[in-house]
């Protein structure tokens, strides 16, 4: 049976009784592609056969085997064909008229309706990724590679053997209390932080945290906040998705430069003062004084993303600047640097005046975060898990880095890398034969892309042109793959 495409209304029936199904066509459904579809249906256990008629024909028409306009068989030889009820052909006709992807009428059939798009034929993956590169030097990218598989599964079967049925309800939106007194803990013991659990909130990562200040500031009133220039893209976009625009500021040899912060009238700043992304600096002790009183003297707030700020290489890593003024500053970092940010796990820690703003937009945005993901990241904190993995982190990152820096030196003498030895990524200034820069791809090596780094021209006069900024994120190898630092400039 082949169903055909005539008029929608029917041909006109001169004499005799009309069938209230309309003209039946002979040849139907069977010998068509949305056939196959229906048989599996037919042959279903009795008691979901019904259910599973209907969804075969939604799944017809939705993928386009049955094209709008189609005429169906009628119900009575529609179920003589698939040796059904014509009461179950009858009840799935009607559901699905009812929904929108059939149309009837008395004396005019059963037709397709035309509501009704094929659905895409596969979902797509627009995650960043390059499978084919040998060497990724993407600048802040993690080695994936380093999570640790066993250690995590190992807590997830701790979680799941002992946590109480209750917990898998709606949890506070800060996140679940025992995660928050463990992050606290590892917050003031790492990062010197003033970690008080009943302000830190448990996000997903943070582009939330931004996002969810952003809110926040809006709603008091704020319309822009300053951003470190050169500095990452993401902030920018963040903050406008809340409503709020950003003033870039610029940098000098200390951090951010306060004499434009003040001449500004900014009152909120975002910075990344344990290692600035992408000039590798810290800020010196002196900026850190001077954006505290800046903050003090406007009743300002300075939002610091510590994104990387448990990798420093030649010394322990300065403590973070919220510990100086928590009613000043507001904290925010993640696992994904050291973890992976497929994890979407992090942390705003804020100041008092915000909290209850904060968590209140939190709870509309997405009631609280996983609680099973909450619960195993508190295990992998409470038994040490977590502090080996920074460990295990920073022994195989200082190396890539001694790695990379050498490579540098070796195959583009007279290159000076610049900033501080930490994080994820280098500045490498390679004098002047070498530039202006350029990217290749022929030895597999991944470049990043060139706004990841690059200032505005009005506001920074550093040559650019022939400075690069490298990552680390090559795999477990002790050493570059041969001509990858060579290939790219």
């Amino acid at each position: 049976m082949t169903s055909s495409r005539t008029n929608p209304e029917g041909p006109a029936s001169p004499e005799g009784p009309v069938d209230p199904e309309g003209p039946t066509d002979p040849e139907g459904l069977t010998g068509s592609a949305a056939w196959e579809l229906l048989l599996p249906a037919a042959s279903a256990p009795a008691r979901a056969r019904g259910r599973s008629l209907q969804a075969a024909l939604r799944e017809a028409v939705r993928s386009g085997r049955l094209a709008p306009d189609t005429r169906l068989p009628s119900s009575r030889d529609l179920a003589a064909d698939l040796g059904v009820s014509r009461g179950l052909v009858t009840e799935a006709y009607e559901q699905l008229t009812a929904e929108g992807y059939l149309r009837s009428g008395r004396g005019a059939g059963t037709w397709v309706g035309g509501a009704v798009r094929a659905a895409r034929p596969r979902a797509r993956d627009l995650a960043p990724r390059s499978p084919d590169a040998r060497a990724d030097f993407v600048p802040g990218t993690p080695d994936l590679s380093l999570f640790p598989r066993a250690a995590w599964a190992a807590a997830q079967r701790g979680v799941l053997a002992e946590l109480p049925h209750d917990v898998l309800g709606y949890p506070d939106p800060r996140g679940l209390p025992r995660l928050r007194t463990a992050l606290a803990e590892l917050l003031a013991r790492r990062r010197g932080v003033v970690a008080d659990p009943e302000r830190l909130v448990v996000v997903s990562g943070v582009a939330q945290a931004t996002t969810l200040l952003g809110f926040v500031l809006h709603a008091r009133g704020t319309r822009t906040v300053g951003v470190e220039d050169p500095g990452s893209p993401q902030h920018g976009a963040l903050y406008a998705s809340a409503g709020v625009g950003t003033v870039p500021l610029p940098l000098d040899e200390e951090g951010l430069a306060v004499g434009p912060l003040r001449a500004s009238g900014l009152r909120v700043v975002v910075t990344t003062p344990a290692h600035q992304f992408p000039t590798g600096i810290a800020y010196s002790a002196r900026r850190r004084a001077q954006l505290l009183d800046w903050a003090r003297s406007v009743d300002g707030l300075i939002v610091e993303d510590d994104y990387d700020g448990d990798f420093r290489y030649d010394r322990a890593p300065v403590g973070a600047l919220q510990g100086l003024d928590p009613e000043h500053v507001a904290y925010a970092g993640s696992v994904s640097k050291s973890l992976a940010p497929g994890l979407r796990l992090g942390w705003l820690l804020v100041p008092e005046s915000l909290a209850d703003e904060v968590v209140e937009r939190k709870r509309t945005m997405d009631l609280g975060h996983p609680t099973l993901d909450q619960a195993l990241f508190a295990r992998f904190l409470e038994r040490g898990d977590y502090d080996r993995q920074l460990r295990r982190c920073q022994r195989a990152y200082r190396q890539r880095r001694d790695t990379l820096v050498a490579a540098l030196e070796e195959h583009f003498p007279g290159a000076e890398v610049t900033g501080i030895a930490a994080g994820l990524h280098v500045i490498a200034e390679l004098p002047e034969k070498y530039g202006p820069a350029r990217r290749s791809t022929s030895w597999n090596a991944r470049p990043p892309p060139a706004s990841r780094c690059a200032p505005s021209p009005p506001t920074h006069t550093r040559a650019w042109t022939t400075t690069r900024s490298y990552g680390w994120s090559w795999g477990t190898r002790s050493s570059l793959p041969d001509g990858s630092v060579r290939a790219y400039v």
